[in-house]
């Protein structure tokens, strides 16, 4: 379905992913929607995190918060969603836990074990399963009223491996080194199913009205 979204009023960030020359650099902040915001707090109420990434009305009051905070001096709204909703989708259990961050009950153990299976073999439609957080961006758009470009995103396939294998953050990624290095072969069948839902995942945010999809890097094993 085609979106009709009032026109923009400021392009600079788009100008300049374009490559043009801009009168300043554009002004945008990755975690410029979150609980560092009093307000934050008021409208997250006692939803849990991810809650509030899958009501598409939360999610899209919480991304403009920044915008009327600190009006004229952001170029850009960033959707508030999270990367791990990716892990989600592909049928993984990931629970938000205060002072702690994300984490997974049960991560990937080795590609012996059944969840390596079913989330390989899931057929995931992408589509449905995260249509939440496309119409948090086209409610988003609408709501934005052209003052600012929307940002979606998408966390890398490495990014998300990572998180998968790990079952939460890490500074040195010991097992999921030890499980590429281990298991390169299903690896790389991983990371191919993990960027599928990725392309078409971007492709649809960009469809329900996002702007600027900005990739998150994370350079992988040369052995990959």
């Amino acid at each position: 379905m085609e979106h009709q979204f009032e026109p923009l009023q400021n392009d600079l960030i788009l100008r300049t992913a374009w490559g043009h020359k801009v009168e300043r650099p554009p002004m945008w902040v990755m975690r410029q929607a979150g609980r560092y915001l009093p307000e934050y707090h008021e409208a997250k109420g006692k939803n849990d995190f991810f809650e509030c990434c899958r009501s598409p009305e939360i999610a899209s009051t919480l991304t403009l918060q920044p915008i009327e905070r600190f009006a004229g001096l952001v170029d850009a709204a960033i959707i508030f969603s999270d990367i791990l909703v990716i892990p989600q989708a592909l049928g993984m259990t990931v629970e938000m836990v205060d002072k702690k961050g994300p984490h997974f009950p049960e991560p990937l153990e080795s590609p012996y074990d059944g969840q390596y299976e079913r989330v390989l073999k899931k057929n995931v439609d992408v589509a449905a399963e995260l249509d939440y957080v496309y119409k948090a961006i086209t409610l988003t758009r609408h709501k934005l009223k052209g003052r600012v470009p929307l940002f979606g995103f998408c966390g890398a396939p490495w990014t998300l491996l990572c998180y998968m294998v790990e079952g939460g953050g890490s500074k040195l990624f010991v097992k999921t080194k030890t499980w590429v290095y281990k298991y390169p072969e299903a690896s790389k069948a991983l990371l191919q199913k993990i960027a599928e839902v990725c392309v078409e995942y971007l492709a649809l945010q960009v469809k329900a009205g996002a702007q600027v999809s900005p990739p998150i890097v994370c350079k992988s094993p040369a052995r990959l």
